[in-house]
């Protein structure tokens, strides 16, 4: 068995190993700017990042899922410091937080994310390429007031994403503009078939080109065209750390004595269960984008995320989930199994130990031009024409979820478009659930299925639609159960069927839960 897994792991190597370097790219300046928005210390997210990748990617049931700091979580995390006062007093609640996804998972909680709707979950992919798009676009341009990974509409400093889009365009960097635009050029040459067909280019990521170039560029500009220079703050800013001592000291330890506050129990079960959600949301996002078309076993993802977060807690580490940005950034980098998740793990760690100062050399304008091909890639328009294809029960909780998300967070755009999507699931089964057929004075009325309650109103739309002096058959065969509000609506109309000339005719109809009486019942009220 063990032979077997190293043979599929070794054959997918040359595709893992440089998405793994892509999502590092990514994931680098995501974690920095996740700890940054929650008021926590700068290493904590890339800590997270580090036991995503090397820890939580092989206890995952899921070949392409990334995990690290959620942007989702930044707004809980700022909060709960204050509550509790410290930092190492959320790192206690962020174990127990942890335990209860273990205890989730044991308990078989992940069929939650079996209940997603397709188009409510193909909505949150592109409502997150959008983002991206929104997002990046003040990076891509030399503008970097808003931290990397921010995803809300409405920001602290009372700027909405289109009025920083717009500020940011006053303030235009030419340097960072020239950097994005030839990096997206760059890797979208690198996805043309020539290049695709070269073997030594084709072992060489498009993504890891383009940040050669940012960093080759800035590099010359700064030497002999200082004005096209970009400024050291527009430069990724990993936080040095000399040697193993350093960065075993930017390790934080939680605070055990805070047992007996029971603030920490309450924000554990907040991030446990908003994690899991998150999670969940991602893991089945991104069994959309596989190729493969395989499918994560989500009990298993709940219980890897809940030692995840039990190390991160212990170790110093912002709360983690499963990531759709990092995670779609795999998938385009043509990732095939966990081993780019594990590489992009050992490359944060790495970077940590070894390769800072380099790092800091990267612009984040050619990471945005990244993000902005991956947010194409989540948003075509050619995703939003096939949904129109598929009707108004497709399109429109698509769509809802698309705005409720740009305009709100993750979890109340997936909210408002289950909602939606709920409605159509039970408007069809409505429909579904009985049908009536005219031939003549002849009519069929059929449950179709198992018929509720809910079923009544279409139930005596049918029976006032039969005609005066018309025989009708009245066939339960395939229905198991036929709930009693149905059972006496249908005896309502035998009792009545007379008045009107209608002969009634039963098939398949004895036997059920609540069979119908042979002679007419009372009528009900």
């Amino acid at each position: 068995m063990l032979h077997k897994h190293l043979a599929y792991y070794g054959e997918h190597l040359k595709n893992d190993l440089p998405a793994g370097l892509v999502v590092f790219l990514v994931a680098l300046p995501l974690c920095l700017g996740v700890a940054l928005a929650s008021g926590a210390p700068l290493f904590s997210g890339v800590i997270t990042g580090i036991i995503g990748g090397l820890v939580v990617s092989w206890l995952s049931g899921s070949q392409l899922s990334v995990s690290g700091p959620a942007a989702g979580l930044t707004v809980i995390i700022m909060s709960a410091i204050q509550t509790l006062g410290s930092f190492q007093t959320l790192l206690f609640s962020v174990m127990l937080a942890g335990l209860i996804q273990i205890g989730l998972g044991l308990l078989k909680a992940g069929i939650i994310g079996a209940y997603f709707p397709v188009a409510v979950i193909k909505g949150m992919l592109a409502a997150i390429g959008l983002i991206l798009i929104l997002k990046q676009i003040p990076h891509a341009v030399g503008y970097d007031a808003d931290y990397e990974g921010d995803e809300s509409w409405s920001q602290s400093d009372t700027h909405t994403t289109l009025s920083e889009i717009s500020y940011s365009l006053e303030a235009l960097s030419p340097g960072a503009v020239v950097v994005s635009v030839v990096a997206i050029l760059i890797m979208l040459l690198w996805e043309t078939a020539p290049l695709k067909r070269n073997p030594l280019l084709s072992l060489l990521p498009g993504p890891l080109m383009a940040v050669l170039w940012g960093i080759g560029f800035n590099l010359y500009a700064r030497q002999y065209s200082p004005d096209w220079s970009i400024e050291q703050k527009h430069l990724v800013n990993l936080p040095p750390i000399p040697d193993l001592a350093g960065f075993i000291h930017q390790l934080s330890l939680p605070d055990f004595s805070q047992w007996n506050n029971p603030a920490v129990y309450t924000i554990a079960l907040t991030l446990a269960l908003v994690a899991s959600l998150e999670t969940l949301l991602s893991l089945e996002a991104t069994d959309k984008l596989d190729p493969l078309r395989r499918l994560a076993p989500t009990n298993r993802e709940l219980i890897a995320q809940g030692i995840g977060n039990l190390l991160c807690g212990l170790a110093g580490g912002l709360p983690m989930t499963a990531v759709i940005v990092r995670s779609s950034a795999n998938v385009n980098a043509g990732g095939r199994t966990k081993v780019a998740c594990f590489v992009h793990g050992i490359l944060l760690l790495l970077s940590a130990l070894f390769i800072s100062e380099y790092l800091n050399q990267i612009p984040l304008s050619s990471l945005a031009a990244i993000l902005l091909i991956t947010g194409y890639k989540l948003a075509k328009p050619k995703l939003f024409l096939d949904m129109l294809h598929k009707g108004a029960s497709q399109i429109i909780p698509f769509i809802v979820t698309v705005f409720s998300i740009l305009f709100t967070d993750l979890l109340i755009g997936i909210g408002v478009g289950m909602a939606f999507g709920l409605y159509y699931v039970i408007r069809t089964n409505f429909h579904a659930a009985i049908s009536l057929t005219r031939h003549g004075n002849n009519y069929l009325l059929r449950m179709n299925k198992d018929v509720s309650f809910l079923n009544k109103p279409v139930l005596r739309q049918c029976i006032a639609s039969i005609e005066p002096d018309s025989h009708v058959i009245i066939d339960g065969s395939r229905a198991i159960f036929i709930d009693q509000d149905i059972i006496e609506t249908l005896q309502d109309f035998i009792y009545s069927a007379s008045d009107d000339g209608i002969t009634i005719e039963l098939k398949n109809l004895t036997g059920l839960v609540h069979p119908l009486e042979e002679t007419p019942a009372e009528p009900s009220i």
